[in-house]
């Protein structure tokens, strides 16, 4: 098969590609009217190449919706500027209300950028947004954004939605520490990929994604957030979710009798999906020990929402 897909920052007008097709539900859970106007003719040749089975439309709207949630749960508890690093061809600052004091930045290759600024030049967004160039593998170059951004905030939401699984391990762990140092950074909104969900999708991925593979695969996710002073503290699980919204997996019905009939010699199998999740974490200020384990504890600032916190002795 033709690989269309030539690096990661494609695999951005795949997803804007899905949340355009979303547009055209008999009800569809959101509304994305600009997607089709980033997409064009590169997005499709990209949307044609995906094979049928591939389930990453229905995991792509239903984690727009878990985040879009999050989002504005995080407005309302008074964060005041949301920072959205490998942005992508997102369309959260024009198609969600928000606040127009909100400020809203997005970091992304040069390209990204410009396509961005060209097809979006006559759209206004709701909020003050800014666009900045930004590869997130320069250490140096995001520590100088962290420390501007959170110089100028007084609280922040981190948007990382689609990235981490295309970073190295060791990438996402010198992320973690230094998104840590930026003090007011109260919430980190982030995708997770337990190890069998990315081997249930290895194969079909590599027939059309093989120049932008999942590089991120820790033996223990949460314990490597947690050594690096991060803490899960609401997850939600795509399948779940979905299932709530009424889009059930849309997988063939003998595939999910096979899954169902592995699960009885597997107790800790679980349907694909149900291993993938939207995590949102928190790190906590002074006196709160995060563990290393990834333990789940609820924090007081909103009812009924967990989130990651700082290791002790951390504003």
């Amino acid at each position: 098969m033709t690989q269309t897909i030539q690096n990661v920052s494609d695999t951005a007008f795949m997803v804007a590609g899905f949340r355009a097709l979303e547009n055209e539900q008999p009800k569809p859970l959101f509304h994305d009217p600009l997607a089709a106007k980033l997409v064009g003719d590169h997005g499709k040749e990209i949307l044609a190449t995906i094979p049928r089975h591939f389930v990453g439309a229905w995991s792509v709207v239903s984690r727009t919706v878990i985040i879009d949630d999050y989002i504005r749960q995080a407005v309302a508890a008074g964060v005041d500027t949301i920072l959205n690093l490998g942005a992508g061809l997102d369309t959260r600052p024009y198609r969600i209300e928000l606040p127009s004091s909100l400020r809203w930045i997005e970091g992304d290759f040069l390209h990204m950028i410009e396509l961005k600024e060209t097809r979006l030049a006559d759209e206004k967004p709701g909020c003050r947004l800014e666009r900045i160039k930004l590869d997130l593998t320069d250490r140096a170059l995001r520590r100088r954004l962290f420390s501007n951004v959170n110089a100028r905030a007084g609280k922040i939401l981190v948007l990382t939605e689609g990235v981490i699984p295309y970073l190295t391990n060791e990438d996402v762990a010198e992320l973690a520490d230094d998104l840590r140092q930026a003090k007011k950074i109260g919430f980190w909104i982030t995708d997770y990929f337990s190890p069998e969900a990315i081997r249930y999708g290895e194969k079909m991925r590599a027939r059309f994604m093989r120049n932008a593979p999942f590089r991120f695969n820790p033996k223990d996710w949460f314990s490597l957030f947690g050594e690096h002073g991060w803490r899960a503290s609401e997850i939600r699980y795509i399948a779940e979710e979905a299932n709530r919204l009424g889009r059930p997996i849309p997988l063939p019905f003998f595939v999910l009798a096979w899954i169902g009939l592995k699960t009885l010699f597997a107790s800790r199998a679980r349907a694909p999906g149900q291993d993938e999740e939207i995590c949102r974490l928190r790190a906590p200020g002074p006196g709160v020990t995060a563990s290393s384990s990834g333990r789940f504890e609820q924090d007081d600032e909103i009812s009924g929402l967990r989130r990651m916190r700082r290791k002790s002795g951390v504003a």
